[in-house]
């Protein structure tokens, strides 16, 4: 899964593609890389940022949506918090909602039909989540939590995938440990993770929150691979796209 922020101010390439044609080069660029799936978002959720207004997100996202879906049959995810967004970028052509929240923040989220919906474990709201990292064990009270909020919304199985929110209501040490455990949680569901740049590889390797970064995330996309999820959701598509076929290659001669 790609990831195309039309933002100005995501953490990792806030303003990069927030002009339209940009993005959509991006998108065209990510196709021609490898992709599978491109997650396109209009609302930074990087810790400590601000919401954006409905009509604000609906004008970033929607335009490089229907650009998108006129030059490729490509799966597209919009990745919001908002219930008329979702709709409206699924009349555009989107096939797939990820919700950060994990349809906490616009209960009407649940009420969207058909489409697959990934439910991202997150405590608070983007300011304020980094004061709400405490946990008996980070495994454990995830897949609690993320189980609670499955049961919550009422979607049938059959549609829901689960991601953990590596950086959402984490320490770098939460970070790592559901990296190492993440095996754990296959079992709820078909599992997403999304690590690549976040700050816990900046802690590590004391690179800024760009592409210096790709080598870092590389490592978590191997863990999430050998630990069993279906999804990685990164920035750097084309390096990704030939780690896993090369990782892929190994596991199966070792097999």
């Amino acid at each position: 899964m790609g990831i195309l922020n039309v933002t100005p101010d995501s953490f990792s390439d806030g303003g990069v593609h927030f002009d339209h044609s940009k993005a959509l080069h991006a998108a065209l660029q990510m196709i021609e890389d490898g992709v599978a799936i491109i997650d396109v978002g209009g609302e930074s959720t990087r810790p400590g940022s601000s919401a954006v207004t409905v009509g604000e997100e609906i004008g970033r996202v929607v335009p490089v949506i229907e650009e998108i879906r006129r030059r490729s049959g490509i799966p597209i995810s919009i990745d919001t918090r908002k219930s008329q967004v979702a709709r409206a970028a699924i009349a555009a052509g989107a096939t797939m909602i990820n919700d950060v929240s994990g349809l906490h923040f616009d209960p009407e989220m649940r009420t969207i039909p058909d489409v697959p919906v990934i439910i991202m474990h997150m405590r608070g709201e983007p300011a304020t989540m980094q004061q709400l990292t405490q946990y008996d064990d980070v495994v454990r009270d995830v897949a609690r939590e993320l189980r609670e909020r499955i049961a919550q919304s009422g979607i049938e199985a059959s549609r829901v995938l689960i991601d953990p929110g590596i950086g959402f209501a984490k320490t770098a040490e939460q970070n790592l440990e559901l990296l190492a455990r993440c095996h754990e949680l296959t079992e709820i569901a078909p599992l997403v993770i999304g690590a690549s740049r976040k700050a816990f590889i900046g802690k590590l390797t004391g690179r800024d929150a760009g592409p210096a970064r790709m080598p870092g995330s590389l490592a978590a996309v191997a863990a999430a691979k050998r630990g069993g999820a279906s999804i990685v959701r990164v920035h750097d598509v084309r390096e990704t796209a030939d780690f896993l076929k090369v990782l892929a290659a190994i596991d199966e001669a070792r097999a």
